[in-house]
C-alpha cells in the first residue's frame, strides 16, 4: 500500500525562504509541492489552480495578507488544510489565525526543526502549534503585541 502523496503550496513573500522550506519538504517522499505564491492575492489564484492538501501560509504578505487569505483559500480550495508559517509568533496570531480557520501554526524559527510533523498533523486536521508556542497558558493571551 503506498500512501498518497501530500499536495503542498508555499506561500512566503521571500523567495530564499520558499526555497528553503521546498527543500526541506523535498526530503520527504509523500510531499510534492505543486506550487508557490510570493503574496495573498497570488495565493488564493494558485490554490484555486492547484487545489493543495496544505497550504503554507506566511502572515506578512503583500495585497492580502495571510490572515486574510485563509477563509479566501478555503473558500475555492475547501479541502485545504492552512499551516501559518510565519514570524510573527505571538499568542495574539496564533488565535487570530486558529479563528480565520488555520489548522496549524508553526514558528518561522521552529522550521527545521518541526516542519514535517507539522505539515504531517495538519494534514491529519489535528491542530498543530509551534514549540516556540506550545506553553498553553501563553495561549489564553489574547490582546494584540505591543506595537515596536
Amino acid at each position: 500500500y503506498v500512501l498518497p502523496t501530500i499536495k503542498i503550496l508555499i506561500v512566503d513573500d521571500h523567495e530564499l525562504i520558499r526555497r528553503y522550506i521546498a527543500g526541506i519538504l523535498a526530503t520527504e517522499c509523500d510531499f510534492d509541492v505543486v506550487g508557490q505564491a510570493g503574496d495573498g492575492m497570488e495565493a488564493v489564484r494558485r490554490a484555486e489552480e492547484c487545489q493543495p492538501d496544505v497550504v503554507l501560509l506566511d502572515i506578512g504578505l503583500p495585497r492580502l495578507n495571510g490572515l486574510q487569505a485563509v477563509p479566501l483559500i478555503k473558500r475555492v480550495s475547501p479541502k485545504a488544510e492552512i499551516l501559518m508559517v510565519t514570524s510573527h509568533d505571538h499568542p495574539f496570531f496564533v488565535k487570530e489565525a486558529f479563528d480565520a480557520g488555520a489548522r496549524g501554526f508553526l514558528a518561522k524559527c521552529d522550521v527545521s526543526a518541526e516542519l514535517i510533523a507539522a505539515v504531517s498533523d495538519v494534514h491529519l486536521r489535528k491542530q498543530f502549534v509551534s514549540k516556540a508556542l506550545r506553553d498553553e497558558s501563553e495561549l489564553h493571551e489574547t490582546h494584540p503585541p505591543a506595537a515596536d
